[in-house]
């Protein structure tokens, strides 16, 4: 298998909501939207996100339709503390305030208008992938 490209796709009830707080505040360029969908992405970030209007007919499976509950959508960046700055000027609803982990993890939460929850994080020593 070769994998060409990666996307993460979220339910959510406003997906022109969401995907406006992703182009303003995180810097995403949509490259295709209907009503009910949109999708962005942004070069370095190494995927697609998707936003679909929760109750879209076309959803599949339709168990699965619903909120983005329980998930996460995180990014590392190396300017953390610039960026939580940034933000907060912005008036981006910070979730959870920065901080650091024991283990080195710095890092805030954000909710978007539709609750989902984007982290931005930085390894203040490196991460245990890189040893």
């Amino acid at each position: 298998m070769h994998i060409t490209d990666s996307a993460i796709s979220l339910n959510v009830p406003d997906a022109e909501a969401s995907a406006t707080w992703l182009e303003e505040h995180l810097g995403f360029t949509v490259v295709m939207a209907a009503d009910g969908f949109s999708s962005l992405t942004r070069r370095d970030a190494g995927l697609h996100i998707i936003f679909l209007r929760t109750g879209l007919e076309t959803f599949k499976p339709a168990s699965a339709s619903g909120s983005a509950d329980g998930l996460l959508v995180v990014f590392t960046v190396d300017d953390i503390d610039a960026q939580y700055e940034r933000l907060r000027s912005e008036g981006v609803e910070i979730v959870t305030p920065i901080e650091t982990e024991p283990w080195g993890e710095r890092f805030f939460q954000m909710a978007d208008p539709n609750g989902v929850i984007f982290q931005l994080v930085q390894w203040m020593t490196p991460s245990p992938a890189a040893e």
